[in-house]
């Protein structure tokens, strides 16, 4: 048992389970969402590069008078890649971080997430010189995205894991959205870098985009060999005075502080709490453990996958990444924008300018106001851009009225997605799971979202394409994202419980009480380790009436614990909750039942000591 190689006393008192929160914490968290900008960098020089002259050309063979900036031979409406290139080259990312965000978490486990996230920088770099390697070489490009896919994958998950372990509960929510927000930072940055090369007549239209990428990864896997360890890591791995060192680090306060040994205390409680429920097993049946449990309990290992999943889908659902993915060819269909690249600029501005606000209304608002109030606005304005799309806003009407207004609902939703599923979404799964499972559970949920962004990337040019076999829907792909956004609604309104001002672990017992419903009137009554102790306790009065019944020589048994030669009573009684031979009362004295039991943690107002 982990606690057995360091006894210190935990907190009974609810106050006392988290140190104050200080600017470190915030710059350390801050620094490590900076993972976000892979996600958002890529999203964004996608969007561009597809539709660059110079890039088209290549794999295409058109031709381009870049003086008049107007294709030669053929309808600017047709100039563009075949729907089935751009699937191909959008999704196949996608695909690479499917398969690294499930292979992560088990990465994470086994070496640490701070050095997990290192090797997805070093991946994500080789993927990238794959990529500007490449001319017209379709095969070498795609195999250059899957590899820096393998890498983002392994960045996405761990950094969401790493920051929700290490930020204080009470911020927790606005630091893991700073994730998001350098997201649409990275999405931002890419289509600056983009509308100043689209023009450029050779390889450095598209390459230098790609090649800015690696100073993301310079900066985050440099500045992760600074960092330290997530605590919790330490604590699943039994090594709980390095998880002191880290938990000192990161809450800025001395090793002896009695806040770090109080929430360390609750760590570990909480930690044993959970093996005690989950079954340890093979690493299959490991795995297995993350679906098991009945579908209603809220705080069942597949509920929780469920809620993680569920989220990471329904985030995607909303179709904010077609914009970003297919924005630029998407304003070039509609017929009276003259530079799309500059509409791709705005929405993405939209997007970061947006974004902040959820670092407020996160943690005063609460995730399931967010995300459910979010859907509404979505489903609104999705549906006014369908419905303009196809009455005023149709190419043949050539109205730019329409097409402006257009624009404006489409910018108009992107803000009601930042401030609420962008955010909310990758915080509630950083939230839900318990470490047992936390890095696996994270891992899966992030690999659902990466699927599902590998499905949108797919079918989208073909819903929207004007080639041979597309649908050519236009402005009417608006209604499925509007209703899909219905449905992302429902989700949250029924399986997303309130999480905002709770501690990781408070949350698994939030979540063992009550429904999503009504999570958010819940409040935390006991700590971990007092519950712990409490059951400790019954458990050894129990151990004591079975001896004594047993046996029947109650006399015989009080005289010898009081004198502390009766070692079978002494190791029932004096064993504390992880078995390692220290009471929760007063250590040593003369041993026995009465010294073992040494105060009740109902009758303590403060500490339990184990």
């Amino acid at each position: 048992m982990v606690s057995a190689l360091l006894p210190f006393e935990g907190p009974a008192d609810l106050s006392r389970i988290e140190a104050p929160v200080t600017l470190k914490a915030y710059l350390i968290c801050a620094f490590a969402a900076c993972g976000g900008l892979f996600f958002g960098y890529d999203t964004g020089w996608i969007n561009g590069v597809l539709g660059m002259p110079y890039f088209i050309t290549l794999y295409t063979g058109y031709s381009y008078d870049y003086d008049r900036k107007q294709p030669i031979g053929i309808d600017p409406v047709n100039f563009g890649l075949p729907s089935s290139t751009k699937s191909l080259m959008t999704s196949i990312l996608s695909c690479g971080t499917f398969f690294g965000a499930l292979i992560a978490g088990d990465i994470a486990d086994f070496i640490g997430r701070r050095l997990t996230i290192i090797i997805g920088c070093l991946i994500f770099c080789v993927g990238c010189v794959l990529q500007i390697a490449s001319t017209n070489q379709t095969v070498l490009f795609v195999f250059g995205r899957l590899i820096a896919g393998l890498g983002v994958g392994f960045i996405s998950t761990v950094i969401i894991l790493y920051m929700s372990e290490i930020a204080p509960r009470k911020v927790r929510g606005a630091l893991v959205s700073a994730y998001q927000f350098c997201i649409t930072v990275g999405i931002l940055l890419a289509n600056c870098v983009v509308y100043s090369t689209q023009d450029r007549n050779d390889t450095g239209s598209y390459r230098i985009p790609i090649g800015v990428q690696f100073l993301w990864a310079l900066i985050l896997g440099t500045g992760l060999f600074i960092l330290p360890e997530s605590p919790r890591y330490h604590v699943m791995k039994g090594q709980l005075q390095s998880a002191a060192k880290s938990l000192a680090y990161v809450r800025g306060q001395p090793i002896e502080s009695e806040y770090i040994k109080d929430e360390l205390a609750e760590i570990v409680a909480n930690h044993e709490y959970e093996m005690q429920v989950v079954p340890q097993t093979s690493y299959i049946g490991s795995w297995v453990a993350c679906f098991h449990g009945s579908l209603r309990k809220g705080n069942s290992n597949i509920r929780r996958i469920i809620l993680g999943c569920g989220l990471q889908m329904w985030q995607q659902l909303t179709g904010i990444n077609f914009i970003f993915y297919f924005g630029t060819t998407f304003f070039q269909q509609l017929g009276t924008i003259s530079n799309p690249f500059f509409i791709s600029l705005v929405t993405t501005l939209v997007n970061v300018l947006s974004t902040p606000i959820s670092f407020v209304a996160v943690e005063y608002l609460g995730r399931r106001f967010l995300l459910i109030y979010g859907a509404m606005g979505m489903i609104i304005m999705q549906y006014i851009v369908a419905i303009v799309g196809v009455t005023a806003g149709r190419i043949d009407a050539n109205d730019p009225a329409a097409v402006r207004g257009m624009i404006a609902c489409i910018c108009i939703n992107i803000f009601f997605f930042a401030t609420t599923w962008g955010p909310t979404g990758w915080v509630v799964i950083g939230e839900c799971f318990p470490l047992p499972i936390r890095s696996r559970g994270v891992g899966i949920s992030t690999a659902c979202n990466w699927f599902w962004n590998c499905i949108i990337a797919v079918v989208a040019p073909y819903m929207v394409g004007n080639s041979k076999g597309s649908a050519n829907l236009g402005p009417k792909i608006f209604f499925i994202w509007g209703s899909l956004c219905i449905f992302s609604m429902l989700f949250a309104y029924f399986l997303v419980p309130e999480m905002k001002g709770l501690t990781l672990e408070q949350i698994d017992k939030m979540m063992e009480e009550v429904s999503p419903r009504k999570s958010k009137k819940w409040m935390p009554k006991t700590t971990y380790v007092a519950e712990l102790a409490r059951r400790d306790a019954e458990k050894s009065r129990q151990q004591w009436r079975d001896v004594h019944a047993a046996t029947n020589t109650a006399g015989g048994l009080e005289s010898g614990m009081m004198g502390g030669g009766y070692q079978e009573a002494n190791e029932m009684g004096a064993m504390d909750p992880y078995g390692h031979g220290t009471t929760h009362g007063v250590h040593g004295g003369g041993g026995g039942y009465g010294n073992s039991m040494g105060r009740d943690p109902y009758e303590s107002p403060n500490t339990v000591r184990y």
